[in-house]
């Protein structure tokens, strides 16, 4: 029981760690990590920039009072108050002083802010560069499962047992044609085929005779068409031994039974000649 809850744990490990290693999964994770450190950096860009800001601000601030201590020294000369004067230029002095360092220090931030501008530049391009590639790499992904499918389904074809089917099959259809042209052939050369094809010719000379009177009592028959159908009727012949000949576009009348009986009977000893 604990083996074969261990084989589950590794078949599930294994599982989870072709789909971590899914190529999709691995685009899409690489894709996230590049776009969440270009916000990273640009909020340290953005921190940068406002460092820069406040330093350009305590910049100006100072220099605006160095501004106006001078201009209050300058006031205090005029007024002929020396003391005064000396106190405005030494306070500038230090003020100075310290706007030296803000202008070291805003320099400072100023080249920092360029670069990290540079910097955040370069690799927006690159995070554009590499998700780019990233689609490019998963459409050959989705191409290449697509040819693996094809060529699997392709190996898996048979079309040998198909063939063979069909090979059944066109077999037995040419066994029945051959049987169903053999069975025409003999119905065909049969006495009973023979019977058959004269009861047809008489219904058929019945149809006629029947169109004729048709015709007659219609008034669309004339002499000529009566002459014609007794002349046809004198051309039926009765061949030797055999079934009543009859010649093109004639038609024949029923045969009568005792006459069917006298051609078998002589049928019968052209057979068995001993009988």
């Amino acid at each position: 029981m604990l083996r074969r809850f261990w084989r589950w744990l590794t078949g599930l490990f294994h599982r989870a760690m072709d789909r971590l290693e899914d190529p999709d999964i691995m685009l899409d994770q690489a894709r996230r990590e590049m776009q969440e450190g270009l916000v990273q950096n640009r909020e340290k860009a953005v921190q940068a920039i406002t460092q820069k800001n406040r330093l350009q601000g305590m910049l100006d601030e100072t220099q605006k009072r160095s501004k106006e201590l001078e201009n209050r020294a300058i006031t205090a000369l005029k007024q002929g108050n020396r003391e005064l004067a000396r106190q405005f230029i030494r306070e500038k002095a230090g003020n100075d002083q310290v706007i030296a360092s803000l202008q070291g220090s805003y320099e400072q931030a100023c080249q920092a802010v360029d670069a990290v501008k540079l910097a955040v530049k370069r690799q927006e391009e690159e995070v554009r560069r590499k998700t780019a590639e990233a689609l490019a790499m998963k459409a050959q992904w989705k191409q290449a499962q697509i040819q693996n499918s094809i060529t699997k389904a392709l190996e898996g074809l048979t079309f040998e047992s198909q063939f063979e089917t069909f090979g059944a099959a066109a077999e037995r259809i040419r066994d029945a044609q051959a049987e169903a042209a053999a069975r025409n052939e003999m119905l065909g050369t049969s006495l009973q085929g023979k019977i058959m094809q004269m009861e047809d010719q008489a219904i058929d000379y019945q149809a006629e005779e029947e169109l004729q009177k048709l015709e007659k009592r219609l008034g669309l028959a004339g002499d000529e068409a009566a002459a014609e159908t007794q002349e046809q009727e004198q051309q039926v012949t009765v061949g030797e031994g055999g079934p009543p000949q009859i010649p093109e576009a004639a038609e024949v009348p029923e045969v009568p039974a005792s006459e069917l009986d006298k051609q078998l009977e002589e049928l019968e000893k052209r057979v068995n000649p001993g009988s």
